[in-house]
């Protein structure tokens, strides 16, 4: 019986025991799942800092790179505008120098065709003034597209009487349109805009040039039209038109198409890509319209001016004789001193030539009369200003003789140096016609 009892007993420890090992066996377990879960966390933080270290390393590389990039990219841009300002200097000095033995060239054939000559040399005297206008065209246009794409061209915006503006154009330019037999009309409403009146004046002339040049039949009309706050100025053509897949060329440097001009010779191709130039300058809108074998149509808008000031008309210039005009010239060019000396006797003017302020000063001291006009050269030999023998001159006759001054840099500077003297100012190559007209008027 007791022997029983003991078993009992052994059995019920035994169980206990097994449920406290079960016990401890699932806490165990626990533990170590927990420790696992932990140990693969651990894991795959270690996998993930690898992970992010390396990107991080990868970021860094690249953000050194685009920094390297970034400083050649600059040095590259500061190369490039620096190179950009010596050919724009370049450009300007190598104008100059182009356009002085071309203003001495023009001169001397302006003279040359005022001579008894024979319709063979007439001919032959007028390709070669023909010559050396395409020259200078190219020459200029050539400055004018540097200067403006350097940023050096600053507009002087002011309220333009539009009308007047048009009017003279077309009055410059019905000549070339009578002789294609084309006819040229403006329609213009009384109206002031705002804009650089020099740079709008060769958009549209640019514009007029090009409509007669590539018309053959039939007319040209500059029509102006006022929408609210702006107004629309349009040159319109009944020429061979442009087709479409060539519209977006038009505005290219040396673009000319396959379409001659006059005397079956093609343009420079340079006239619509300064006027693209100077319109985007003065910011002014450009829009081209065109269909083959109908015409084109370049529209230009411009703002409407709240200015209702007049405009005051300058004199009128009236080429005539230049007999007896006593006209001192001061040129430190031979070839220019002596073709303008020609052309000035072609029209009976009493000429004497020097090259400085020194040779002046000599024909003051040797007693001869004062001259009524003086032509002087901005740029003398050693940095001298022809300026200077303008006021020498001034101060010994104690009258404002009238001066013209001559150059071939366009800088405001200079412009602004003349004007305080109240001197004339005449860009080189000089037009002889320009140049009569201005005496003139001067001598009047």
């Amino acid at each position: 019986m007791k022997a029983d009892l003991r078993l009992d007993e052994a059995s019920l420890r035994i169980a206990k025991l097994e449920r406290i090992n079960a016990a401890l066996m699932a806490h165990v377990e626990r533990i170590m799942d927990q420790q696992g879960g932990a140990y693969s966390l651990f894991q795959t933080a270690i996998m993930l800092e690898g992970r992010v270290r390396s990107r991080t390393e990868e970021l860094t590389g690249l953000m050194h790179s685009l920094e390297h990039s970034n400083a050649a990219l600059i040095a590259a841009k500061e190369e490039a505008e620096t190179a950009n300002r010596s050919k724009t200097r370049f450009l300007a000095a190598a104008g100059h120098d182009l356009l002085q033995p071309l203003n001495a060239a023009r001169l001397s054939a302006s003279a040359l065709s005022d001579m008894p000559l024979s319709p063979e040399a007439l001919a032959m005297s007028g390709q070669v003034e023909r010559g050396l206008q395409t020259i200078e065209d190219l020459i200029k246009t050539l400055l004018d597209i540097s200067k403006l794409d350097a940023g050096i061209v600053r507009p002087i915006v002011r309220p333009v009487a539009l009308g007047d503006l048009l009017g003279a154009i077309a009055a410059s330019f019905m000549p070339m349109a009578e002789r294609k037999g084309l006819r040229l009309s403006v329609r213009c409403p009384e109206i002031r805009v705002d804009s650089d009146p020099v740079l709008l004046q060769r958009i549209l002339q640019n514009l007029v040039s090009n409509a007669i040049r590539y018309t053959s039949r039939g007319g040209v009309v500059i029509a102006a039209r006022r929408r609210e706050r702006s107004c629309r100025i349009e040159v319109i053509d009944t020429g061979c038109g442009i087709e479409a897949s060539e519209r977006h060329l038009v505005f290219e440097e040396f673009y000319r198409g396959g379409t001659e001009g006059d005397e079956g010779e093609p343009g420079l191709g340079l006239g619509l890509s300064i006027v693209q130039r100077m319109a985007t300058a003065l910011d002014h809108a450009l829009v081209l319209d065109s269909r083959p074998r109908h015409g084109t149509r370049l529209c230009l808008t411009v703002p409407v001016s709240d200015s209702q000031a007049e405009t005051v008309a300058g004199p009128e210039l009236i080429a005539t004789r230049l007999t007896g005009a006593r006209v001192l010239i001061v040129e430190n060019d031979p070839a220019t001193a002596d073709a303008l000396k020609r052309l000035l006797q072609n029209w009976d003017a009493e000429v004497s030539a020097h090259r400085d302020l020194a040779s002046v000063a000599e024909r003051v001291a040797a007693g001869h009369a004062p001259p009524d006009v003086l032509i002087l050269d901005y740029h003398l030999d050693n940095g001298a200003c022809g300026l200077d023998v303008a006021t020498y001159l001034r101060s010994v006759t104690r009258s404002a003789l009238p001066v013209i001054v001559t150059t071939a840099d366009h800088s405001a500077e200079i412009a602004a140096h003349v004007a305080r003297l109240g001197a004339e100012l005449m860009h080189k190559p000089i037009k002889p016609a320009q140049l009569r007209a201005l005496l003139t008027h001067l001598l009047a």
